[in-house]
């Protein structure tokens, strides 16, 4: 069995309309010299489309850090207990010659910090102060648990929240739907691709419903598809977009859907997770479980977001039976890649090199495999 060292973990920052602004990414290594092989090797792939604050767990940050390229827009996290370690009293100065931004991690609201360096963000400890108290530069509350309480918090004088928060599952005893108009007709189109119905009846479909038909002509006909002739009918743009395509993105559409006040993040975090399974997953599985993989990970948090059963979700979406057993009971060939997916979200690494060491990844593969999920959904909902 693979033994893995050094891997990431990470927690969204997400800020007053509980979209997501950066990314915390948790770096655990036993030494700080495993620490900069990983990163060396990552920096070509290294995610840009949000801000990085880098944490290095319980290594203490050292000079040795700054011989690292750091990315724009990568700031190092400096634990607050750690501000008197000697290691630390030597990096500021380096680090402010550098003119490399920083992020005070764990802060308690009072203690004093060096005014030496280039303090951009604090991320307070909720369970040490309850208010930003006097944290340098944009103060974020890490460490809350209830979802309900994100207002209240920000009420306090925070400008953000970094951590998991939205993921706490609703009361799904009562059924709260409430979904855009285009629900319905998102769900019988994905029926209809799953029964491999004819063009036409697909086409009909896209015809009763104006706004969603624009936005898919708007998707296929955007740079980003790659084509060199404009989409001008339905019909056409279900064929140059295949029965496979239009399902992925029937997908993410009904992610859109709903009105959960963190939707943004559940939707980001939900393609990070299809994403990284599809990653991963390519060197296990035949290529045509590439998009049960992606969907698998997509849908794993639709429950939270419309608030409804999954159960029933599953009933009217008729996702294929690897996906709905992973999804209904953890268990299936797909079921390690989505607790794999899972597990990159704890601040803790034992789940994840647990999950990791059973499907034999290496460190690279799977670091690797992470932040391009991670920039993958960062860019395709930023």
């Amino acid at each position: 069995m693979t033994v893995l060292d050094t891997v990431l973990t990470r927690e969204p920052v997400v800020n007053l309309r509980q979209a997501i602004t950066a990314n915390r990414l948790l770096l655990h290594a036993s030494s700080t010299e495993s620490a900069l092989e990983s990163l060396r090797r990552l920096r070509p792939f290294w995610p840009s489309a949000h801000t990085v604050f880098l944490s290095f767990g319980r290594l203490v940050p050292g000079p040795e850090l700054l011989t690292w390229d750091w990315p724009e827009g990568t700031f190092l996290e400096i634990p607050s207990p750690a501000l008197s370690h000697p290691k630390v009293q030597a990096l500021l100065p380096l680090a402010a010659e550098k003119k490399l931004p920083l992020c005070l991690g764990w802060y308690d609201g009072t203690s004093p910090v060096p005014p030496l360096g280039n303090w951009r963000f604090t991320l307070v400890d909720l369970r040490l102060s309850p208010v930003p108290g006097k944290a340098p530069g944009i103060a974020l509350a890490w460490g809350l648990t209830d979802p309900t309480h994100f207002e209240e918090t920000i009420a306090k004088g925070f400008s953000g929240v970094c951590g998991w928060f939205f993921l706490r599952r609703p009361d799904l005893t009562t059924e709260k739907r409430g979904v855009s108009p285009s629900y319905g007709i998102v769900l019988q189109l994905i029926q209809k691709l799953k029964e491999d119905a004819d063009i036409g009846e697909i086409e009909d479909l896209l015809k009763h419903d104006v706004a969603l038909s624009y936005r898919l002509l708007r998707y296929i006909n955007s740079a980003g598809m790659g084509l060199l002739c404009e989409i001008t009918s339905f019909r056409h743009a279900v064929q140059i977009l295949g029965y496979g395509n239009l399902l992925r993105w029937l997908t993410l559409l009904l992610l859109h859907a709903s009105p959960h006040p963190s939707q943004q993040t559940l939707v980001q975090t939900s393609i990070a997770r299809g994403r990284l399974m599809e990653e991963i997953g390519k060197a296990f599985l035949a290529e045509e479980y590439s998009d049960q993989l992606f969907l698998c990970g997509a849908c794993s948090l639709l429950d939270v977001l419309l608030g409804i059963p999954m159960e029933k979700l599953l009933g009217e979406i008729a996702l294929s039976e690897s996906i709905c057993e992973t999804l209904l009971t953890g268990r299936g060939e797909l079921a390690p890649f989505l607790e794999l997916a899972k597990a990159c979200e704890s601040a803790d690494p034992a789940s994840l090199r647990h999950h990791a060491e059973k499907l034999s990844l290496s460190t690279d593969t799977l670091n690797r495999a992470h932040i391009i999920a991670l920039e993958y959904a960062d860019r395709l909902n930023g």
